[in-house]
Parts: C-alpha cells; structure tokens; sequence
C-alpha cells in the first residue's frame, strides 16, 4: 500500500511539474507575440531613431567612462606619493627637533662642534626641501601672515601689541603642499592684544 502512494504522489508530483514547464512555455509564447505584436506597430522610422538613441547613449557612456579613466590616471600620478610624502616629512621635523635639543644643550652651547653640527644638519633640511620641491612638494609659508584655516592650525595665543590680531609670529611645525592639495596644515601660534592694552581700551570706550 505504502509503495502504492509513493508510486502515486510520485507520478503527480511529475505531472505537477510537467503542467508548470507547459504553463511557462506557454507564458513564453504570448509575451514573444506581444513583443512581436509591437515591434510590427513601430514603423521603420521609429526604429531607425531607437537605435540612433541607443547608439548615442552608449557613445556618451564610453566617453564618460574614459573621462573618468583619464582623471584617476592623472590623479594616481600627481597624488600617488601622497602618503610617502606625508611620512618622510617626519625626517624634517626630527631635524628641527635635534638642532633645538643641541641648541638649547649647556654643554655644547658656543662650542665648534655645535655649529659645524648645526651647519651640516641645515645643509641636510635644505637638500630635502629642495627634492621635496622638485617633487612639487613645498612649504606653505607662514610667519607674519594672517592665519587661513585652509592652511594653517593655531596651536596658541601669543600677547604682541606689535602685530594684529591673528597674525602668525611662531611656527611650530612646517605645514606643506602637494601641487594644489594640502599635506598638512601648518602648526602655528598667532598673536593677540595684551590684557594690559585690552583693559586701557575698555576704560577709553567707558569714557
């Protein structure tokens, strides 16, 4: 009895599946004549002007698409090195930083040896300013201009009743430009009026 309805459930079940194999044949079959159905209303006119649209869309596409290869090549070879770049400017500041230290340094303060070994190390910053430069990498200049957040960060405040406020006296650290693309902002500290001249301003404005 069991192998009975197993034979049977079996046989319906390929008969389910036959019914649905017709059934999408079938579905085929009138979605093929609907197309066909169009296609003979379309006139050859008509026709002509879909595969002109067609063929113009895909040229626009193609030119995009080399419009688009064409910058990211120009930007992998201008910007390549960007990263590199941005590490070897540690080289820089480990220099400034062992000129200060040998600067300020009781021991060798006024000797011989201190300036041939500041002599040499400027030498060394300026030969890799100079292939920085080659490499259309360059120092943004700072000092005694006017802080631009585009490419300046203020680090402090520094009383100069000399200066207007907002004028750059100190840089911290060098900030540099890749062709038109900042690197890294200079670190700067800009100036402010003194609390003194601040409150004698005040009390002027009061009378």
């Amino acid at each position: 009895m069991e192998k009975e309805q197993e034979q049977k459930s079996n046989s319906n079940t390929g008969s389910d599946k036959e019914n649905n194999e017709t059934r999408n044949i079938e579905e085929e079959s009138i979605d093929d004549k609907k197309l066909q159905a169009e296609e003979n209303k379309i006139s050859p006119e008509e026709k002509i002007e879909q595969l002109e649209d067609k063929m113009a869309r895909t040229f626009a596409e193609m030119e995009n698409q080399r419009r688009r290869y064409e910058k990211e090549k120009e930007e992998a070879f201008d910007y390549g090195g960007f990263a590199f770049a941005k590490e070897a400017l540690n080289l820089i500041d480990n220099l400034e930083r062992s000129q200060q230290i040998l600067e300020n340094d009781e021991n060798l303060k006024n000797t011989e040896a201190l300036k041939k070994t500041i002599e040499h190390l400027n030498i060394i910053k300026r030969d890799l300013i100079s292939i920085f430069t080659k490499n259309n990498i360059k120092p943004i200049e700072s000092l005694n201009k006017k802080l631009d957040p585009n490419f300046h960060q203020a680090m402090m405040e520094i009383e100069d009743d000399e200066k207007e406020p907002g004028t750059i006296v100190q840089e911290i650290q060098k900030g540099f430009m890749i062709k038109d693309r900042l690197l890294r902002p200079s670190l700067v500290g800009v100036s402010k009026k003194s609390e003194k001249k601040e409150e004698k301003n005040e009390e002027n404005k009061e009378f």
